[in-house]
C-alpha cells in the first residue's frame, strides 16, 4: 500500500467519523454515560483524533519524511 494513501486514509478517517455519521448518532436515545449519543460520539472524537495524528507523526517519522 502507497505511504501517502495510508497516510491520507488516517488523516481522512476524523473528518468521515464526525462529519458523516452524524445523521446516523444524532438521537437523544441512548443515553450511554449519562450522554446523549450525539454528545458522546463527539467526545470520543474529541480523543480520538490526536490518536490519529500521533499515529501519522509516528509513521513519517519512521519512514524517514521527517526529522
Amino acid at each position: 500500500m502507497n505511504r501517502k494513501f495510508i497516510i491520507f486514509i488516517l488523516f481522512i478517517i476524523p473528518f468521515i467519523a464526525q462529519f458523516a455519521f452524524l445523521p446516523f448518532v444524532n438521537n437523544i436515545h441512548p443515553i450511554i454515560f449519562g450522554l446523549p449519543l450525539l454528545h458522546l460520539w463527539l467526545f470520543l472524537w474529541v480523543f480520538l483524533t490526536p490518536v490519529c495524528t500521533f499515529i501519522i507523526y509516528r509513521l513519517q517519522k519512521s519512514w524517514g519524511d521527517i526529522e
